[in-house]
């Protein structure tokens, strides 16, 4: 649920919305969600001084009912 929210947010940002992909794994510490998008795009999802990734989070650790969640930003030519 939090990789679908996450995905929908992160689309509605960007310019090549076919590239987002969200993947989630469990970990000790909590959940870890990695969004993949277009190298193109890592600036809009980041923004000026982390604001927008700041706000993800915000929104995310917001909806998690499990305990804490943790959001990597990545872009797609890194694999």
């Amino acid at each position: 649920m939090l990789a679908d929210a996450l995905e929908h947010l992160v689309r509605g940002i960007v310019d090549h919305p076919d590239d987002v992909r969200v993947d989630a794994r469990a970990l000790r510490r909590g959940d870890l969600l990695e969004v993949r998008v277009h190298p193109d795009d890592l600036g809009r999802v980041i923004g000026r001084g982390g604001r927008t990734a700041r706000a993800l989070r915000t929104v995310v650790g917001a909806l998690s009912t499990d305990g804490p969640v943790r959001i990597d930003v990545v872009d797609v030519a890194r694999r």
